[in-house]
């Protein structure tokens, strides 16, 4: 884990209670994401998600614990790290456009103005934005298409690491299934390195390449590393049809709706406390009619 390209070392985040004492949000949490993986962490509200996800982007500060990325020391925000919100989070008074080349420029300053829009245009049209979409204002677009500029101006803007903050959480059904497709596609044609956190298990289980599991809070810890033993590419309708598929979201499903509520609180020490690798393949034993396949938890 030390020498993965985003290394998480015993992070703990604390703040006072108001009574003297102090409130443990989650505490020793250590794991690392190679580069180009593509991450997601899921857990109840309260246990931390949110605050991990402003530590790596630099707009907060642990208590205690180390971030490094590529090597180096995680302090305040960069234009290696983008983020996208759930709330899109665009400049009102510029265009689909601008909102994506104000990043740009400010990450190439070298470029000249026709490359800068050439750039942009083609993130926004990776994402299925073109025409006279990308010269409006983010007051005459849709959710679906202010999230799709979101996403377009991250990626654009070519960060070592992106964090994608619940980015679907707002919109309907249908067009989130439809950004879940964009995403897929420009993730792999840039092959970034993505830390997304989610409430929803067929989006992670879908999106991931590992599932990051946590406790409830207070005192939450990172519990499990869940594999996602699904083959790439993957659609949504396709995927429930592979083996792994029920399995992987059974498990999940176990951990946050029992699990994550047994182990709460449950300190990991003040050592490294890794989370256990769970690796669930049933493929092995799909053709064979007995016995029941069995589920594995390894240790990482």
């Amino acid at each position: 884990m030390a020498n993965a390209f985003l290394s998480i070392e015993q992070l703990t985040q604390r703040y006072p209670d108001g009574n003297g004492g102090e409130f443990t949000v989650f505490e020793n949490a250590s794991f690392g994401i190679e580069k180009g993986e593509f991450v997601c962490i899921l857990g109840h509200s309260g246990c931390g998600k949110s605050t991990i996800m402003n530590i790596l982007a630099g707009l907060a500060e642990p208590t205690s614990g180390v971030v490094k990325m590529d090597g180096q020391h995680v302090s305040g925000p960069s234009l290696d790290r983008g983020v996208v919100f759930q709330n899109y989070s665009l400049l009102p008074w510029l265009t689909a456009l601008k909102n994506v080349t104000f990043g740009v420029q400010a990450r190439f300053p070298d470029w000249d103005k026709a490359k800068v829009i050439e750039h942009s245009t083609t993130f926004l049209a990776k994402v299925g934005l073109t025409g006279d979409a990308i010269h409006r204002k983010p007051s005459q677009l849709s959710g679906g298409m202010r999230q799709r500029v979101s996403i377009a101006r991250a990626f654009a803007n070519e960060p070592k690491l992106l964090l994608l903050d619940e980015p679907f959480g707002a919109l309907d059904a249908l067009t989130r299934g439809t950004i879940q497709d964009e995403l897929i596609k420009v993730w792999s044609d840039t092959d970034q390195t993505v830390f997304m956190i989610t409430h929803d298990i067929d989006e992670a289980i879908l999106l991931a390449d590992r599932i990051l599991l946590m406790t409830n809070g207070p005192n939450a810890q990172v519990a499990e590393s869940v594999e996602i033993t699904i083959p790439r590419p993957r659609n949504r309708t396709d995927i429930v049809e592979h083996p792994n598929y029920y399995a992987i979201r059974n498990h999940l499903v176990h951990f946050l709706g029992q699990r994550s509520a047994e182990l709460s609180g449950q300190s990991g020490g003040s050592g490294m406390h890794q989370p256990k690798t769970v690796r669930i393949d049933v493929t092995d034993e799909a053709d064979d009619p007995e016995p029941a396949p069995v589920l594995r938890a390894v240790e990482g």
